[in-house]
């Protein structure tokens, strides 16, 4: 008997069977718009081997004016169609599913030419939407349909139609983008009626056996948001017009409450798809921060849906369900919602990937070839770990030290900060990984010069060292590091100076605000951000807004630049933190000059003059003024004439960038 009954248990569509309830989620890579088609088909290839049962591609834009960039990737000749053929065709041969996503951005649109239900602005884009008339309607739809109609000549099993995150049909369904006051709007029956055509056409158009998803935002999260009345009776009336399967979207884009981010609690809205289920007849699809088997599985035991979507999961390991299936949960590389590499990537163009995996969206670019060389890696943290399993993966005979008695480097110190306790599942699958790869292990082991002659190859790994930030008094009794309030030995005080507001000082400001994570207690969580019942509250927003808990201590966070305190955090996180500590009464302060440190707290002065000294009251001041690589090994080794490769921080010590570390290490050792 399975682990996982109801999460690998076949689905009957009647036309054709999914071989369990997994379905890999829209993402949009970059990768089609490379237009390298052998690329493509081996990203989706590679998850279709990993036994998902189906797979829904990135956006594909119906026209130009829909597409979400200029240039956006789309079906819009017979050359498009032979082009997806390849993508269709390895997936078949791989045993796998996959449907063509169609997405119109209405007003989401980076583009001078986006349209919309009504020329109300996005406050992500820069652009004012022209407002569509009648006959600028009977384009898009028609553009839909034929997208459909391309994505079956391509060979695709199914389409899902993009109708939330506040995309265009997303747009047309509320009052807050959509003023119209003909048939397509005023009254929810009007301003329901785009989707709903959109999908009887495309039925019409695909016939019957033919997979249509109609993804439908289940709560807005916006204001003036859809009410739970008129999500059920879309849902309806979408199941009438001839959809298949119905997909949940969460919030949209420009909703100031975190839907996906690793501090969104595990299965964070799944009660809400639940309250679908029984009111349609066809499967319900439920998504958002669901990333492990056990996690699929109580969502589908508990009611919350017939089917799950992981999306970011299948970029971390693409084994995922095959891995399942074998009982191999614990080797399943997890999915940390941290953005860095999938999502940041996707808003600054670049092509996305995965800090977990790198291999992601890379498939035809990073091989690895069968080699015997031995290899003497010094570094259990993330870069580390990162060369040591690609070196195992080639069949070299690998050793891993490390001075400490655990794997994870500075992983060990994230995973305790609020928000981040997913690090502590990606350290346990390093360390069942290690364990399962045949790596030799040597922990606290202090690596000498001597300890690393005879390796074919030698890689240095061995971190950062806190920088010294040189102020007069930071060898006071009231002054600690970071590193020894992240590992809990220091005794930190009722008012705090935080000097860095980097990654870390973020990081250590949220860590001494609370002493119990909301993103361990769901309702807490929706307290704190004011997410409702959509039931109760239209669009899922509570009227009294966020209600966090009390901070325990009383917070200052500073930075030399004069500039907003954050900005190099994550394109898609950064705002999540930066409103975290505003709601924790968190005061930010730039461009200051750190003069000295006394009993009294952090004296500063401001600008190139130092002007307007200024003291801050704190009993404890915490030094987070970055990092230096640390180096001494190298050195040791070169002195031996044993020329190292140096990765990870050790390398770059730029804040703990542990998606440039973990890609280094892969990189590196599939090039040796």
């Amino acid at each position: 008997m399975t682990t996982y009954p109801h999460l690998l248990k076949p689905l009957d569509l009647g036309f054709t069977t999914l071989k369990n309830r997994v379905l890999m989620g829209s993402m949009h890579t970059g990768i089609e718009e490379t237009h390298d088609w052998n690329r493509v088909a081996e990203f989706y290839a590679t998850r279709a081997r990993g036994g998902v049962a189906l797979m829904v591609t990135g956006g594909m834009a119906p026209n130009a004016e829909g597409g979400v960039f200029p240039g956006a990737a789309g079906l819009f000749s017979d050359q498009d169609i032979t082009n997806h053929k390849i993508v269709t065709d390895r997936v078949h041969e791989a045993g796998g599913k996959i449907a063509m996503q169609i997405l119109h951005a209405g007003r989401y649109a980076y583009s001078k030419d986006c349209v919309a239900p009504s020329p109300v602005k996005s406050p992500i884009s820069p652009f004012p939407p022209k407002e569509l008339d009648e006959d600028g309607i009977e384009t898009q739809i028609c553009d839909m349909v034929v997208a459909a109609q391309r994505a079956k000549e391509a060979g695709y099993d199914g389409v899902e139609v993009m109708g939330s995150e506040g995309y265009f049909l997303n747009q047309f369904l509320v009052e807050h983008t959509n003023k119209r006051d003909d048939r397509w709007g005023g009254c929810y029956e009007n301003r329901m009626r785009l989707p709903i055509e959109v999908v009887r056409r495309v039925r019409e158009a695909v016939g019957t056996d033919f997979i249509v998803i109609y993804r439908l935002s289940m709560i807005d999260l916006i204001p003036n948001g859809s009410s739970w009345d008129e999500v059920v009776t879309l849902a309806k009336e979408i199941e009438a017009a001839g959809a298949t399967i119905l997909n949940t979207g969460i919030g949209w884009h420009e909703a100031r409450i975190p839907t996906i981010a690793t501090s969104v609690p595990r299965r964070a809205f799944t009660w809400v798809t639940k309250k679908l289920m029984g009111e349609v007849n066809i499967p319900i699809i439920t998504s958002n921060r669901i990333n492990t088997p056990q996690v699929g599985e109580d969502v589908l035991a508990d009611g919350c849906a017939d089917i799950v979507s992981m999306a970011r999961p299948f970029l971390a390991d693409p084994d995922f369900v095959s891995k399942a299936q074998a009982g191999k949960a614990d080797l399943i590389a997890p999915c940390i919602a941290c953005n860095q590499a999938c999502l940041d990537h996707t808003f600054s163009m670049k092509i996305a990937s995965c800090l977990v995996n790198p291999k992601a969206a890379h498939e035809t670019e990073i091989l690895l070839a069968p080699s015997d060389k031995s290899v003497g890696i010094v570094g259990a943290g993330p870069a580390g770990l990162a060369a040591a399993l690609t070196a195992a993966e080639r069949g070299m005979d690998v050793t891993l030290f490390d001075r400490a008695d655990d794997v994870g480097g500075q992983l060990n110190m994230a995973k305790k900060v609020p928000g981040k306790e997913e690090f502590w599942g990606l350290v346990d699958y390093y360390r069942a990984a290690v364990k399962a790869s045949g790596i030799t292990v040597k922990l606290g082991a202090d690596a000498t010069a001597d300890d690393l002659t005879g390796f074919d190859e030698v890689i240095v790994a061995t971190g950062v060292a806190p920088r010294d930030p040189q102020i007069d008094g930071q060898d006071g009794p009231n002054v600690v590091s970071y590193i020894d309030v992240l590992r809990g030995g220091a005794e930190v005080g009722k008012t705090v100076a935080i000097i860095g507001a980097g990654g870390i000082g973020f990081d250590v400001a949220e860590y001494l605000s609370t002493d119990e994570s909301p993103t361990n207690n769901l309702e807490e969580w929706l307290e704190e951000w004011g997410v409702g019942d959509p039931e109760t509250v239209r669009g899922g927003l509570r009227v009294e807004g966020p209600k966090p808990e009390a901070p325990l201590r009383q917070i200052t966070l500073l930075q030399r630049k004069a500039q907003k305190l954050g900005k190099g955090l994550g394109k898609t996180t950064g705002w999540i933190h930066r409103a975290t500590l505003k709601m924790k009464g968190v005061e930010m302060v730039g461009g200051v000059n750190y003069e000295r440190i006394d009993a009294d707290g952090l004296h500063v002065s401001f600008g190139e003059a130092r002007e307007r000294p200024t003291l801050i009251n704190a009993e404890t001041i915490v030094l987070c003024a970055g990092q230096v690589p640390e180096r001494s090994l190298a050195a040791s080794l070169q002195a031996k004439g044993i020329t190292p490769h140096v990765i990870g921080g050790a390398d770059v010590a730029a804040e703990l960038d542990a998606k440039r570390a973990i890609d280094q290490g892969t990189r590196l050792v599939a090039s040796l």
